[in-house]
């Protein structure tokens, strides 16, 4: 069943009050807001890597506001324990049984802060509850909030005293972005505002509303020539010279699931080339591991997705029914 016009266009009306709610502490970046808020439409994950001071944590804060559900932050440290993310059992001695603590994981909406300073183990415990959307702990699968969504960030430059995230994990993440410094005229009207003290955002939108425009999103018709686009290219994302290890299915999964929202978004009932393009290097590109030399040489994972864009030929016809 194909999503309704009167549904697309209730889709992308929401999506845009959604987006410039959360823009109000975001500002001039709406782009990376709307790419934010379609993977959490679309039920994937979130990692931001930029420079300290890029509003990283605020976007992820200020999704949290936007949408009503439960949040919480984790501020991942070295010594942080897989317990301290997945909650644990306690022994309650006048009961006589054990009782589950939940951690800070059992929420709608996780900030991960510097997700890569806390050891491998700990980054772990994040790996069942970003696929499968359950914690087990002593035994015991406990199913987490829906929506459920991770906003992970880390900063690039700092590398003392981190542990790189493994691939396994890296490609649970549905998109890979990053805020940037924002342009001079948004620069200087948060400096005009820097005297203001800003209240918490409104939430405007229920855990409901995101579960209803999820189950429309999946329902925006993809033509077989798209899926064929984006089979070819993830197929020469394994091919390409420069790479050891291409894009999964998983990652495939991902950008086919994220181009429907991101149609919907647009008011739209089918996805078209354009979509792909706009969201592949987002969505495929941390998940390639590059060969040593092609590292050495200076090319970037970015810089290989682009150019297969380039060399792979979309389909002729914009993907219509």
């Amino acid at each position: 069943m194909t999503i309704a016009k009167e549904q697309a266009a209730w889709f992308a009306e929401t999506f845009s009050i959604l987006a410039g709610n959360v823009e109000q502490a975001i500002l001039g970046k709406r782009h990376v807001v709307e790419l934010v808020l379609a993977a959490a439409v679309t039920g994937g994950h979130v990692l931001l890597e930029d420079f300290p001071g890029t509003g990283k944590t605020a976007l992820a804060r200020s999704i949290g506001q936007t949408i009503d559900g439960v949040s919480s932050r984790i501020q991942f440290t070295p010594d942080l324990l897989p317990g301290d993310v997945t909650g644990i059992t306690v022994y309650d001695q006048k009961q006589g049984t054990f009782e589950f603590h939940a951690g800070p994981i059992f929420a709608n909406i996780v900030l991960a802060d510097e997700i890569n300073r806390a050891s491998p183990k700990t980054q772990s415990a994040l790996l069942e509850v970003m696929e499968e959307g359950t914690v087990t702990v002593d035994g015991v699968s406990r199913p987490v909030g829906s929506p459920f969504l991770v906003m992970a960030t880390q900063n690039p430059i700092e590398q003392g005293g981190t542990y790189r995230l493994p691939e396994a994990q890296l490609d649970r993440f549905m998109i890979k972005t990053s805020i940037g410094y924002p342009d001079d005229a948004a620069t200087m009207r948060i400096l005009q505002g820097a005297a203001t003290v800003k209240p918490p955002l409104k939430g405007i939108a229920g855990t409901d509303t995101i579960l209803t425009m999820a189950e429309m999103a999946r329902e925006v018709y993809v033509n077989p020539l798209i899926s064929d686009y984006i089979m070819r290219i993830v197929d020469a994302t394994r091919r390409a010279s420069e790479v050891r290890l291409g894009v999964s299915v998983r990652g495939a999964l991902a950008l086919s699931r994220l181009v429907m929202t991101w149609a919907a978004k647009s008011g739209r009932t089918f996805v078209t080339p354009d979509d792909v393009r706009d969201l592949a290097v987002t969505a495929l590109a941390h998940r390639l591991v590059l060969e040593p030399e092609a590292e050495f040489d200076g090319v970037t994972a970015v810089a290989v997705v682009g150019q297969i864009l380039l060399d792979v030929e979309p389909p002729r016809e914009n993907g219509t029914a």
